[in-house]
């Protein structure tokens, strides 16, 4: 029979997959004899049992009896027993964190006749009781009946408004006895039917409700943008209950072993005494300081940093904690790898290296390109003259500006309009997950930097300032007021600042960061490090280093001008893999190009082309001085021409206003003859790419001479440069030999005419799917590949480019059908395996055939690890992601034998 169910003491933090990480986490720390409540985990694969069948698995229900029977002989009490009962929490634990996603339930076991007996337990402590079971119910009503929450929370604050207190720990017994009697008669109202009094009806209810929680929409919104699988499912972790609201030496609380925020050194974390841990990360009491709790319990403190430390050394990381302690006992609830933000991350890598706990190849496995784009961000301009309306707490660091919005739907809109928002709130609950995503930034009146907005926050990227207490959050009205005056309203402009906690009305200038500044060559990392963030600099400096010297896949960037060349260089490409020269012919240059499209005879059409040729030849020598003897990848005319002459609609009407008065040129009636003789159903599959070449007789050895010429000149002026001409969508062998017999004609003519030896190679994207399948004939005429997977996609998937994200493609992300665009991360078991194929082949034919690859996929991280896997040479992409293909390349050499294709 397959195990379901295993205690605490059977597993190891390796076991992330089967125990989910709390699970494993808790194995581990188990194993290492720290105090932890005895109790046992629920796999995943019972999860997915339970998801693809709707029933539990055969003997799961038995194995959960057998090892609540050592839970009760371990910690000496029973399961339902009225006199010294023993209850359980029930959590989630996924195998990777989904912080506040899923559901957990508190207290499982209490009811009418145990709430006495746990009474008597703590010494008659009657408002005890009564609080431990008012949570059960609150919790067990929401989570597991789906009873609306605030129907619960009105009761609560009428009951504090009654009796003139402002928290739930004033109220007394009396009164948390009136609340748990108001409970029951909500859930009896809403559901029909009695709360359950049965402690295993509780219990196993308890369980399929955090199963069902895998799928609910925050769950999978929450997937979707951190690109978990919909498959995996979750853990259920069941252990003894020990309570942090016992009595004021009773606490819980949450910490790190080091700030999550900025990645220093020290003890950093919430507590709160006579509480339990939802408590502290659901933010409706603001907590205090975890150093505090020094000063509070000076026993327990000095346990738990010892404890703190301990488990840094053991996971070799930062770690974040929660704990609690029940009369004066502390226990272990849980410990993972902390999220931290990028500034963190880059600083704690580097501190560890220093410290000599890891290597520096392993600090950069512990980093990610998605963390240096954040750092590469702008940050708020200095400005004395600046005043804060607010300050609260700096949970996650960053410059946000935006409007504001109250809910999800605000913030989404704000999004699709462009203008993301700052999205506030009293404090934030696993439903505003959604909101938080669009935002620019997230501004709560409440909670601490363990919170549930600071922890998600942080997890996302996002500008987070929370725990406001001046600020007044009203969302009915869509206001925020400090001290009883409206301060902004819905919709004003605001600006956070992460770093220092600051809020401020009205969009705040920004300037670039000091990592920018450093990467892009503007600074020195000596010149860096005298600054502000000077040891983050020296962090990235660091882990850059490590990533150029492991690195196999060389990185180029996408540049069509000497400017992008220049930025490119100083970014750290390693030449040119892409330059569009259809963007060359843009601006003043469009009426040659018109000149060329309505060229009447061959002579027209090669004057037409006499024009351009000078034009052209002086873009390519610019390119070639700027990257010195780097690599520049030349495409030739790819887009459809259409795109150089005017709207169809806007000439005719041009056109017929002109005819009412003094007649049409005859310029406008043959442009209007070309446009409609050029007119596409579907341009985006017409003539564009070779079919231009074919089509029009010396376009593309107009710009081969210009090219080869350009290459001459930069020779005969000393310089080295390495020229490679790429034929665009290209799908048969026979396209590219006819096209290359001219170019070869076209190098034959200027090597004679220059007296120069050129060296120029003759390549081709592989852009259409054919292409990819037929890529060992190709290869028998190209003497290089570059993928395209802009287009790949586009054809492998059929879906278009311009339109997917405007049109259905959040009907299948919502569905789990993608967890993300084709077009932002490469679809690795689809197009991915085009990639594979068309490498295989083409070095079937011509071995050691050099392969890169210049779409937008260049620069994702997820898909450079791909391309690593693949055997390519390298990337390329646009200047700005060129120091995030660097890092991903050097990680993707470190952690390849841990790769493997993702759907």
């Amino acid at each position: 029979m397959t195990t379901y169910v295993y205690p605490f003491s059977a597993g190891s933090m390796e076991q992330k997959d089967l125990l989910g990480g709390k699970g494993a986490n808790l194995a581990e720390m188990t194993r290492m004899g720290l105090p932890v409540p005895p109790g046992f985990t629920i796999t995943t694969e019972a999860c997915r049992y339970f998801m693809h069948h709707g029933d539990i698995p055969a003997g799961l229900a038995e194995q959960i009896r057998e090892q609540l029977i050592g839970v009760e002989e371990s910690i000496g009490r029973r399961f339902g027993d009225p006199h010294e009962p023993l209850l359980v929490s029930v959590r989630s634990g996924a195998a990777r964190s989904m912080p506040g996603m899923m559901e957990t339930v508190l207290n499982v076991g209490l009811n009418d006749e145990t709430v006495h007996g746990l009474a008597a337990m703590a010494g008659g402590d009657e408002r005890f009781a009564m609080d431990s079971y008012r949570r059960l119910l609150q919790m067990f009503g929401r989570t597991v009946q789906d009873i609306d929450a605030d129907l619960f929370e009105e009761v609560l604050d009428r009951q504090k408004a009654e009796r003139g207190v402002a928290t739930d720990v004033e109220l007394s017994a009396a009164d948390m006895e009136r609340v748990v009697e108001e409970f029951k008669a909500i859930i009896r109202r809403e559901t029909g039917a009695d709360f359950p009094q049965d402690p295993h009806e509780q219990l196993h209810r308890s369980m399929l409700a955090v199963f069902r929680s895998w799928n609910a929409p925050r769950a999978i919104v929450f997937r979707n943008a951190e690109r978990i699988s919909h498959e995996s499912g979750t853990a259920v972790n069941i252990g003894a209950m020990v309570f942090g609201n016992l009595d004021e030496d009773s606490a819980t609380g949450v910490g790190f072993t080091r700030d999550p925020a900025t990645g220093a050194p020290g003890i950093y974390g919430d507590f709160l005494v006579r509480a339990q841990g939802e408590d502290v990360v659901a933010g409706i009491r603001n907590t205090r300081s975890l150093p505090e709790l020094e000063q509070v319990m000076p026993e327990v403190y000095a346990q738990l940093s010892g404890i703190m430390e301990q488990l840094e050394e053991h996971y070799r990381d930062l770690c974040d904690i929660e704990f609690t302690v029940e009369s004066g006992t502390l226990w272990m609830l849980q410990t993972r790898v902390g999220k931290r933000t990028a500034a963190a991350a880059f600083r704690i890598a580097a501190t560890l290296v220093e410290e000599g706990t890891i290597s520096a190849e392993e600090a950069l496995t512990r980093v990610s390109g998605a963390e240096l784009t954040r750092l590469m961000f702008p940050h708020f301009a200095p400005d004395p003259g600046r005043r804060a309306i607010a300050r609260g707490m700096n949970a996650s660091p960053g410059a946000a500006v935006g409007p504001l919005a109250f809910t999800n739907e605000e913030a989404e809109a704000a999004q699709w309009d462009g203008t993301p928002a700052i999205l506030v709130r009293r404090e934030t609950n696993p439903d505003d997950l959604a909101g938080m995503i669009a935002a620019a930034g997230v501004l709560t009146a409440r909670g601490g930097r363990t919170s549930h907005a600071a922890v998600v926050a942080r997890g996302l990227g996002r500008t987070c300032v929370v725990g406001v207490e001046a600020l007044e959050v009203d969302e009915a009205d869509g206001v925020i007021r400090l001290n009883g005056e409206i301060a902004a309203r819905r919709g004003d402009e605001i600006s956070i600042d992460g770093t220092t906690g600051e809020v401020f009305l009205g969009a705040q200038p920004v300037e670039p960061s000091d990592v920018a500044r450093y990467l892009s060559g503007e600074v020195t990392v000596e010149q860096a490090a005298a600054g502000e963030a000077g040891e983050l600099v020296q962090a990235v400096h660091l882990l850059m280093g490590v990533a150029d010297r492991v690195r196999r896949l060389r990185v180029r960037a996408n540049a069509d001008t000497p400017e992008d060349a220049a930025r490119a260089r100083d970014m750290g490409a390693e030449g040119i893999g892409l330059a569009r020269t259809e963007h060359m012919f843009l601006g003043d240059r469009r009426p040659l190009v018109e000149a060329l499209i309505l060229a009447a005879t061959p002579g027209e059409r090669q004057v037409a082309l006499d024009a351009l040729l000078p034009l052209q030849r002086g873009d390519f020598l610019a390119l070639m001085q700027e990257m010195g003897e780097r690599p520049v990848t030349i495409r030739l005319l790819d887009p459809p021409l259409h795109e150089f002459l005017p709207d169809i609609t806007e000439l005719s009407v041009r056109i017929a206003r002109a005819e009412e008065h003094e007649g049409a040129t005859e310029h406008d009636l043959r442009l209007l003859d070309a446009v409609r003789r050029l007119h596409e159903q579907n341009p985006m599959l017409g003539l564009r790419g070779v079919r231009l070449g074919l089509s029009i007789p010396g376009l593309y050895g107009m710009q081969v001479r210009a090219i080869l010429e350009a290459e001459a000149l930069a020779l005969a002026d000393g310089g080295a440069p390495r020229v490679e001409i790429m034929i665009p969508l290209v799908s048969s062998v026979r396209e590219v030999r006819e096209i290359k017999q001219e170019l070869l004609a076209v190098r034959d003519d200027v090597r004679r005419e220059s007296g120069q030896d050129l060296t120029t190679t003759i390549g081709t994207m592989i852009e259409l799917p054919r292409a990819a399948l037929r890529a060992d004939e190709i290869a028998q005429e190209a003497e290089f590949f570059s993928f395209g997977t802009n287009d790949l996609t586009q054809t492998t998937w059929g879906f278009s480019r311009d339109d997917v994200e405007a049109g259905f493609f959040f009907t299948y992300r919502d569905r789990g059908i993608l967890l993300i665009s084709p077009f932002e991360s490469l679809d690795q078991f689809g197009v991915g395996e085009l990639v594979r194929i068309g490498t295989e082949r083409g070095r079937s034919t011509r071995p050691g055939l050099k392969v890169g690859v210049c779409g937008e996929h260049g620069g994702d991280p997820a898909s450079i690890h791909f391309f690593h896997w693949a055997g390519l040479d390298y990337v390329s992409c646009s200047p700005f992601r060129v120091p995030v293909a660097r890092l991903e390349a050097g990680r993707a050499a470190l952690l390849e034998e841990e790769f493997t294709p993702q759907h």
